[in-house]
């Protein structure tokens, strides 16, 4: 079963928040994105993990994703585990995707940090022959992704980013695929409780999301953008990739 792109995320709508836009972009081309959540959010202030599990698919949906897959982490607590990495490994062996994106090194939540550990350790192992794992009683073939970049979610990334993808088409569907996870964010119109407000949930927040996009956007000469940064180092064939 062989994707495109596998975005591993540490819960849901971290993929939306970070590369909503450029997913978009990808299916929008015919290409296999598949979403891999290694918690259900299950910790969230607000909301439920079967609501979560609702709003994630309908996010999806809005993004072309059909694909999705949750690894039973307990949020808060993503250890840096033999079992842990083999659940990612497996994952990685399973869609078989020649790109991998993954959330960076440096985050506000812990739990974005240990998915970052994981996936870089995962990344390599899942290519080993002698790493064995199984799906539903068959072997899986080693599989290493050809690339892995890093989308950024709250802290600044450490350095500039190596990569701007251009999302001026598609962010509004980004945004709505945001909205759509009406209980972690400020859609007054279509959820209302006495729980308490969130970082996530202020009214400025979606704002915030749409100023980085608008900065990003300036850097490349577009009206909206997202940034990455590269494990390995970027390369092309002949700078006519750039005409």
């Amino acid at each position: 079963m062989n994707a495109d792109v596998m975005v591993l995320s540490a819960h849901p709508d971290d993929a939306e928040l970070s590369c909503g836009g450029t997913v978009m972009n990808l299916t929008s081309e015919g290409k296999h994105v598949v979403f891999v959540e290694c918690t259900r959010g299950e910790l969230g202030t607000r909301g439920t993990p079967e609501l979560r599990e609702q709003e994630a698919a309908a996010a999806a949906k809005i993004l072309g994703v059909t694909d999705r897959e949750c690894l039973g982490l307990p949020d808060g607590h993503i250890m840096h585990s033999n079992e842990n990495i083999l659940a990612v490994v497996k994952a990685i062996r399973t869609w078989r995707p020649n790109v991998l994106l993954i959330p960076p090194s440096i985050e506000r939540h812990p739990d974005h940090e240990a998915v970052h550990r994981l996936a870089r350790s995962a990344a390599f192992l899942a290519g080993l022959t002698k790493i064995e794992t199984s799906n539903n009683g068959v072997q899986q073939e080693p599989h290493r992704p050809r690339r892995m970049l890093c989308f950024q979610q709250q802290y600044d990334f450490p350095r500039s980013p190596d990569l701007y993808v251009d999302i001026s088409e598609t962010f509004q569907s980004k945004m709505s695929s945001i909205r759509a996870f009406t209980s972690q964010f400020h859609v007054p119109q279509e959820y209302t409780s006495t729980e308490a407000e969130t970082f996530l949930s202020r009214p400025e927040f979606l704002q915030e999301i749409e100023a980085r996009a608008m900065y990003f956007g300036s850097r490349i000469g577009v009206r909206y953008a997202e940034a990455f940064l590269a494990i390995e180092p970027l390369g092309v064939s002949s700078l006519s990739a750039l005409l």
